[in-house]
């Protein structure tokens, strides 16, 4: 009933586990055999199609009910703007003529219209792509993951030092990619006609020295944090090995989750404030 695209990453995962574990029918999509088994082996059916296939990935969602699209990440060695908006138009064609009753598609907070801002601007795309079919849509907006910070674990390790090109005490909104794979599931199961665009954080808002703290507590050790400035970050993509278009498109994406581009503007005046005065004018009061 329900295929997953992007069924091997953190979020596919979750989203398809969680469908497998309360009985539901799932195919997993992936093009690599090698990863198939294991899908397998949890129940699941697999559809081996690369996602550019646009003719095989509709034969696949045909077979279905309901989808979750995911856009895979890009190799950051190429122009990764470029090959994500070619995944998200082959994703978007397979989905026409396809029957699917209902999609959820994953996008990000901050998705926005625009040029060289990754994942703000490719997923922004994603989401315009299945409000404007037939085909009754979700998508969710996710908070910065989690597993964004997967990559530290060897050197905070080694070093007790914690790089980032975020502000040490910038609180953003972050989540776990497993709870985001719960939200999408319940919003695959949900009635047809229950649509819309979902915000999803964790718990709480997480700052660098937060994550920091995380790590100090679960190595015994302390942890600091090393703030890349931003004058730096295109060359620090580039040491990662990032294609040049990818470290500038990377670099001014972060820029704006630095800049907080979803927070809200809070005014000062607290709601006691508000009523005491509200009171206070009552002819009543006195």
């Amino acid at each position: 009933m329900y295929i997953v695209v992007g069924g091997t990453g953190h979020v596919g995962f979750g989203v398809a586990k969680t469908l497998l574990d309360e009985g539901e029918a799932v195919t997993v999509v992936t093009r690599n055999p090698d990863k198939a088994a294991a899908w397998r082996q949890q129940g699941a059916k697999v559809a081996l199609v690369d996602v550019h296939g646009v003719a095989s990935m509709r034969e696949a969602f045909r077979q279905e009910k309901r989808a979750f699209l995911l856009n895979p990440n890009a190799d950051v060695s190429s122009d990764t703007d470029r090959e994500e908006r070619e995944t998200v138009r082959c994703l978007l064609q397979a989905i026409e003529g396809s029957g699917l009753e209902k999609v959820v598609a994953h996008s990000t907070m901050g998705a926005q219209p625009g040029e060289e801002c990754g994942d703000l601007n490719v997923l922004y795309e994603l989401e315009l792509g299945p409000r404007n079919q037939p085909i009754p849509a979700s998508i969710i907006r996710a908070a910065y993951f989690y597993s964004n910070w997967d990559a530290m674990v060897g050197s905070v390790t080694k070093d007790g030092v914690l790089s980032t090109m975020l502000p040490a005490d910038l609180k953003l909104p972050m989540v776990a990619p497993e709870d985001l794979g719960k939200v999408a599931a319940q919003l695959l199961q949900a009635p047809v006609e229950q649509i819309g665009t979902y915000p999803v954080e964790g718990p709480n808002r997480y700052s660098p020295n937060d994550v920091a703290a995380a790590f100090a507590g679960a190595l015994g050790r302390t942890v600091r944090v090393d703030v890349i400035p931003r004058e730096s970050w295109q060359d620090a993509f580039r040491g990662f090995g990032f294609s040049d278009a990818a470290a500038r498109s990377y670099a001014r994406m972060t820029a704006l989750t630095a800049d907080g581009p979803e927070y809200p503007i809070r005014g000062s005046i607290s709601l006691q404030t508000y009523i005491s005065k509200l009171v206070l004018a009552h002819p009543d009061a006195s």
